[in-house]
């Protein structure tokens, strides 16, 4: 069987100018590093400005995230170009803040917070479908929208148990796709390690939207404190996080940090969802015979009843299928952290201050790890390789003690949907067209994934 190989970005060549890799990387953070990672253990990079160490050794990587955490914060960059939208949230602070903020949100996402909101990732995925039903015909869709259009959904569902249609739930939709587009990630204070007192240069856009979210959010968050206040909260996951005390200090949030909290949880969750569910949907139009596979899985775990929360574990294969997809298209391709003591990497000296990159990207397609490492195939979870990659070498939502709170939901929503999705229609690329991946804020296709949709039921009649 002649199997299409999923599509990758091209690699730079491995010595380029620092100005060109400036341009590089403002068009690309993937296409801009050279094609030795696929295979190196570890890299270093120097510029005049400062060093970094890309790590894909997997004993690095378990130091980093794993072991030492606390020596390996987030580093400034990350937060430069997020800073107009996420301000403080857990996603960008470090010790003692975000200690704080993760000892309050973890309790939401644990237990089985999961169970009780089963019924709104199946609400928005019947949505997701019946507004595709409506799009179905002779011209191709672009996917990544309506995942994205699914994942804000389920993300409004689950946070404030409201309906993307909501009018307010819509705006910040509309507005998070704005500032998306303005790029806010390519920023200078990113790139070159300018003192505190130096004006970031934010584009007008990427202010503009951030302020117009943040708004939005404040809104809706003050809002549901009004309806703790009044004892007529709903119980979802807005309302625990906003209850739980830090139980070392048995403070709460202030609506100004759950407005940064709020931030990051549409940020992670409904553009990483909306990637790796866009990406997952594509590699199964491109693979019929899996994407028949998933169907069959799918018939027969749904039936004709409204399924319950155990349905999720007969969906074996679309959770393999939606982990091959974060492994070739991982959303977050790398991780960005900074050395606070002197270390030694493989024979090298990092100093403080140097900056140590783990990336997904490489590490998910690394040719000394993974048997077939840029083909799609989901049996390969099944396999002794795919087993030992899954645990030294898989790394989608972090790892350690930064791992995305959120993960145990993503595997939940993502399968579930790509589910519902693949039964009711019937997918088929564009080979005219195939997707080339880039990343900014999260690994999208640069100008769209366009499928071709088939409803299911029609055809059959």
């Amino acid at each position: 069987m002649n199997c299409p190989i999923p599509p990758k970005p091209p690699a730079r060549p491995d010595k380029v100018s620092l100005w060109r890799y400036f341009r590089l990387f403002r068009q690309d953070i993937l296409s801009a590093q050279p094609a030795r990672l696929y295979r190196a253990w570890m890299a270093e990079f120097r510029t005049p400005f400062f060093r970094s160490f890309l790590c894909n050794d997997p004993d690095l990587v378990d130091l980093v995230l794993r072991e030492r955490p606390l020596d390996f914060p987030k580093s400034d960059r990350v937060r430069e170009g997020l800073k107009p939208l996420l301000r403080d949230s857990v996603f960008i602070t470090n010790g003692e803040t975000w200690a704080r903020q993760r000892r309050i949100i973890d309790p939401a996402f644990e237990g089985g917070r999961l169970r009780d909101t089963f019924g709104a990732m199946w609400d928005a995925g019947e949505a997701c479908v019946e507004r595709l039903r409506r799009k179905t015909g002779a011209e191709p869709i672009e996917i990544e929208s309506e995942t994205s259009h699914a994942a804000a959904d389920v993300i409004f569902r689950t946070l404030f148990s409201i309906p993307i249609e909501n009018e307010t739930a819509a705006a910040v939709f509309s507005e998070f796709k704005a500032h998306q587009r303005s790029a806010p990630v390519v920023n200078l204070g990113a790139l070159l390690p300018l003192p505190r007192w130096f004006p970031r240069f934010h584009g007008r856009e990427t202010r503009r939207t951030a302020a117009r979210i943040r708004a939005l959010i404040e809104g809706l968050t003050r809002a549901r404190a009004a309806e703790i206040a009044a004892g007529t909260a709903p119980d979802d996951l807005a309302t625990k996080i906003m209850t739980t005390p830090d139980p070392e200090t048995g403070k709460t949030f202030g609506t100004g940090e759950m407005v940064d909290q709020v931030a990051i949880f549409f940020l992670a969750g409904h553009e990483t969802s909306a990637s790796a569910l866009a990406w997952a949907l594509y590699l199964l139009a491109t693979h019929p015979e899996w994407q028949e596979q998933v169907v069959t899985e799918a018939e027969q775990a749904f039936g004709h009843e409204v399924p319950y929360f155990s349905t999720l574990n007969k969906l074996k294969l679309s959770r393999a299928v939606f982990r091959e997809a974060m492994r070739l298209y991982p959303p977050v391709p790398m991780f960005v952290r900074e050395a606070t003591r002197p270390e030694c990497f493989r024979d090298r000296s990092v100093a403080p201050g140097d900056q140590v990159i783990v990336s997904p990207w490489h590490l998910h397609r690394h040719a000394r790890i993974w048997d077939n490492p840029d083909g799609f195939n989901p049996a390969r979870w099944d396999s002794e390789n795919g087993k030992e990659g899954l645990r030294r070498a898989y790394i989608p939502f972090s790892a350690g003690a930064r791992v995305c709170p959120g993960a145990g939901f993503a595997m939940a929503e993502g399968p579930l949907i790509l589910s519902m999705i693949t039964r009711a229609f019937r997918l088929t690329a564009l080979p005219e067209r195939p997707p080339m991946p880039v990343a900014h804020l999260t690994v999208r296709g640069a100008d769209g994934i366009w499928l071709k949709l088939e409803d299911r039921v029609k055809s059959v009649a």
